[in-house]
């Protein structure tokens, strides 16, 4: 298919109507009512019986001592200074960071970390009516806080199979921001399938320097990649030729990647990492930082089905990015996948500039659907979104992915460092970007078939 690609700029964002949206509109009527009736019934939430337990499930695994986030969020007392504060960050989904547009498109997710609206009502609630701590009988027992220096995904699977460091590098005070691209032997004498791969900067100061990670894969495929898997290699224009070689991609909000069992990536004897690191100075010398990757490996004589493989697809195409000064803009480009597949995830990559992005996908019938849209994107967090195994959309060959972008260059946005500066496609954070991280899966015709048909049963299946 023939690339195409347009960029407009435009006084709003109506064209996006979800994206124009405020979040913060969304429960404001539902947050009224919700605190008249509080005050009337005299039932207000207070923190020890409502809100800790809010606490506990979705915030204080990053709002811990010693993690990513800038305040503690473990006590009563810890949380009682930064209500207002709270109640910002929750009523307008800035936070917990999750800022997908929940009325379109795809809805269920592993990895979802949002607050319902009943939660966001519940603090909100609460801060109004002053932050009441309530008896403290009514508290859950403290939360076993997770270690941040740890491997996530050890509870589930385990220490790693094979842990990789990159290459010391010193992160000097002040400065341009740094890109390191060492390439460090990863010591392989066997074929090895992965089943999950997780990235771990350092603690605590990495976490601060890094601002993302790639991980590519340096090995001699010859006649081991066949199949769809290797004509995937070979996209469309607009998708960058990432093939089999890209391993990994981190950024901050997401730890890894776990693959389906029918599916994984391969490793093949002398493989080498190629590192890229993306560092930015703080303000004080970080010496001989390190990043390490943790990979677990499938049973040894286990070869999954499929292959999959991460994909940068560029909405803006051949990184023509144009956004001129106090202006918005609006960025699109079309992927026509090659074989039958599977979309594992969505994961957007802006910088100060980016407010929201979708991916849709138009059938060979015709028919448009949307997959996902966010809505609420924050540049500082680069959640990946992954789809339930029983949701990930199935998609025949020849369907187009339509992916779309907005960005904000005026002096509305908060994030914006200089509405007067007329802004392109670079690495540096003030620069920016358009793509998106997608794990794609190319099944043979029959495997997808099958899995057509099955979720067809499923959903004649009545709970």
């Amino acid at each position: 298919m023939k690339r195409s690609m347009f960029v407009f700029c435009i006084a709003s964002m109506a064209a996006a109507p979800a994206a124009t949206l405020s979040a913060q509109a969304d429960v404001s009527v539902a947050t009224v009512a919700a605190n008249v009736a509080a005050k009337r019934a005299g039932d207000a939430p207070t923190w020890s019986k409502e809100v800790s337990r809010i606490m506990q499930a979705k915030c204080q695994v990053c709002h811990t001592p010693g993690s990513i986030a800038p305040m503690v969020l473990v006590t009563y007392q810890d949380a009682k200074k930064f209500a207002d504060k709270i109640k910002a960050r929750v009523a307008t989904r800035r936070m917990p960071p999750w800022h997908l547009d929940k009325s379109v498109g795809i809805r269920e997710y592993k990895n979802d970390r949002s607050l319902s609206d009943a939660e966001i009502n519940t603090i909100v609630t609460w801060v109004d009516n002053g932050a009441p701590e309530g008896d403290a009988k009514d508290a859950p027992p403290p939360m076993t806080l997770p270690d941040p220096a740890i491997w996530q995904y050890a509870e589930k699977f385990g220490q790693p199979d094979l842990i990789v460091k990159s290459a010391p590098y010193t992160v000097a005070p002040s400065g341009q921001d740094k890109w390191w691209r060492p390439e460090v032997d990863m010591g392989l004498t066997e074929e090895r399938w992965v089943r999950a791969i997780e990235i771990k900067p350092s603690v605590p100061l990495g976490k601060r320097v890094v601002h993302h990670v790639l991980t590519t894969l340096q090995q001699d495929e010859g006649p081991m990649l066949q199949g769809l898997a290797s004509s995937a290699m070979d996209h469309s224009p607009g998708a960058r030729p990432m093939g089999a070689g890209l391993f990994m991609e981190w950024a901050l909000g997401k730890a890894g990647e776990i693959f389906n069992d029918d599916a994984g990536k391969l490793l093949l004897p002398g493989a080498k990492l190629r590192w890229e690191v993306h560092y930015y100075a703080i303000g004080q010398e970080v010496k001989d930082d390190q990043v390490e990757i943790g990979v677990w490996y499938y049973p040894k004589g286990y070869k999954p089905k499929n292959r999959t493989i991460l994909n940068m697809f560029n909405i803006a195409a051949g990184s023509e990015l144009d956004i001129p000064p106090g202006q918005k803009t609006i960025t699109q480009n079309f992927i026509t996948l090659r074989g039958p597949a599977r979309i594992e995830n969505f994961q957007p990559h802006m910088h100060m500039r980016g407010k929201a992005a979708m991916m849709e996908a138009v059938y060979p019938d015709g028919r448009r659907e949307v997959l996902s849209h966010v809505n609420n994107f924050q540049w500082n967090w680069h959640v990946n979104y992954i789809y339930a195994d029983h949701v990930a959309p199935l998609l025949p060959k020849g369907t187009m992915l339509v992916f779309t972008a907005w960005h904000d260059n005026t002096k509305d946005n908060a994030s914006n460092p200089d509405p007067e500066q007329w802004v392109g496609w670079g690495d540096r954070t003030v620069d920016e970007m358009a793509h998106v991280w997608v794990d794609v899966t190319y099944l043979e015709q029959d495997d997808f078939d099958k899995k057509v048909a099955d979720r067809k049963k499923a959903a004649l299946v009545k709970p």
